[in-house]
């Protein structure tokens, strides 16, 4: 195993500026997920950590060791990308041993290693196959067998999910995850898409542009995001955002929102806005803190606000409901069955306690 230090990181493509000064620290043995959307730098990051790209400015560090100037194939790292990169002419069992033989390992020490993989990733069974008889699921199970036999001191995963349907993506990320704590290896895991970074990583390294705009645990950024980008990106269905007004009353402090209603803020969230009457921002609530509101009092910090049902999405386990609130359209997600009927008037909870308030200028969380 291994840690991973990378300062002051820099690249270029000609005019354009991929990474801007990274400086990041990945524990050993840790789970870490780079996550953004297309063109942040997160697969750039990855390819300049395993050497298949020079870096312009900054340093990389890999167990203690800086590998700037080392190949690929010398920083002990096992890569699994999104193609799974199989040779068709070689079964199974070769395509994991391939890179075993290349390094002129024993028979008894490949046939060891092989047949540990397969047994921890239940292919088994596979291993006189080609790789046209496997479905896709059990491809990319082979390329991360060949992964795991090299025994490496860090996994590098480029996006490998991508190509597979939704239920075998939910596969194999438990496979991931059970893979990491079995062999408890250092591991980076690039992609697109949130869920994935959520359920996988032990730290989210969230980029924008070529900067890390947050990092830390999944709950970290999904409860206490620093930007509005980090409070839209992380989150399905995805935050409401309502323009409002900073009201400001004595030791009162509200948001008014465009269609009149004044929404009370908590009191852990007065000091921010103190001394702010009249300043624009921006609220966010996620649609799981819009609830059905009872006829008993709200508990504190909850907020009643009326709205009309006008899309209804059920999904089995439970239901997202479009409603106008502040003139914006904002999605609750409900129960199963807490909503029935388009055009219905809904009495919500909204729970001020864990929204956020987004200056608008500076897309910082107030």
């Amino acid at each position: 195993m291994a840690d991973v230090r990378i300062s002051g990181l820099h690249k270029y493509y000609g005019a354009m500026h991929a990474l801007k000064g990274i400086d990041l620290t990945i524990a050993d043995g840790e789970f870490a997920v780079f996550v953004g959307p297309s063109g942040c730098g997160k697969s750039t990051l990855l390819r300049t950590i395993a050497g298949l790209e020079d870096v312009d400015a900054g340093e990389i560090a890999i167990g203690g060791g800086v590998v700037n100037d080392m190949r690929p194939r010398d920083r002990n790292i096992a890569m699994v990308f999104q193609n799974y990169a199989l040779y068709p002419y070689l079964t199974v069992f070769e395509n994991i041993a391939f890179g075993l033989r290349a390094r002129k390992f024993a028979d008894s020490e490949i046939s060891k290693r092989v047949g540990d993989a397969a047994s921890m990733l239940g292919i088994t069974a596979l291993l006189d196959r080609f790789p046209r008889q496997l479905s896709g699921g059990q491809r990319q199970r082979v390329a991360i067998g060949r992964a795991i036999v090299r025994q490496a001191q860090l996994f590098l995963f480029d996006e490998p999910l991508s190509n597979l349907d939704a239920k075998l993506r939910d596969e194999m990320r438990s496979e991931i995850k059970r893979l990491h704590k079995n062999i408890a290896t250092t591991m980076i895991y690039v992609t697109h898409d949130q869920v994935e970074a959520m359920t996988l990583a032990d730290r989210i390294v969230l980029l924008r542009d070529g900067r890390i705009e947050q990092q830390g645990s999944p709950l970290d950024l999904f409860e206490r995001p620093a930007t509005g980008f980090v409070a839209g990106f992380l989150g399905s269905p995805t935050i409401n955002l309502i323009p409002a007004v900073m009201d400001v009353r004595g030791n009162s402090v509200a948001v008014r929102l465009t269609s009149g209603e004044m929404l009370e803020l908590p009191a852990d969230k007065v000091q921010s806005a103190a001394g702010s009457n009249g300043k624009k921002v921006i609220l966010g609530i996620r649609p799981q803190h819009l609830t059905r509101a009872g006829r008993a009092a709200l508990p504190k910090g909850q907020i009643r606000v009326k709205a009309v049902a006008d899309l209804i999405q059920p999904t089995g386990t439970r239901t997202y409901v479009t409603s106008r609130i502040g003139d914006v359209a904002v999605t609750a997600e409900l129960g199963a069955h807490d909503v029935h009927e388009q055009g219905a008037t809904l009495d919500y909870a909204v729970d001020m306690n864990r929204c956020v308030l987004i200056d608008p200028q500076t897309d910082k969380v107030l």
